[in-house]
């Protein structure tokens, strides 16, 4: 296993809806979103929001495959998925399904006892 800690902008004004859409992953959405989860294999995730001096982040973290998670919540064609990547594009401006070439964040300290 591997992790991903990534920081994703939040669009000016989606504050709520990143809120929003946290809690329906949890909630009425939960069964497709553990779903999705157990599918991808990740076994842990995380999402916080910052406010930072250039504007509010989500920083999501996840233990997991993360090139498998990555690759099947961007292509998968199930209504969760579609909805899921229009959440985080609506959120935060970044399009699941066409994600750029950039290097994932790079880990540079992990530790567990």
């Amino acid at each position: 296993m591997a992790v991903f800690n990534g920081l994703f902008p939040v669009l000016p004004g989606k504050e709520a809806a990143a809120r929003e859409f946290a809690k329906a992953c949890m909630t009425k959405r939960a069964g497709e979103f553990n779903a999705q989860q157990a599918q991808a294999d990740v076994v842990r995730e995380t999402w916080t929001l910052a406010e930072t001096p250039a504007g509010t982040v989500v920083m999501v973290w996840f233990d997991g495959d993360v090139e498998k998670a990555f690759a099947d919540i961007g292509s998968d064609d199930t209504d969760f998925a579609k909805w899921f990547r229009g959440q985080v594009k609506d959120t935060t401006g970044f399009d699941l399904a066409a994600p750029d070439d950039s290097p994932p964040p790079e880990v540079i300290l992990d530790w567990s006892a």
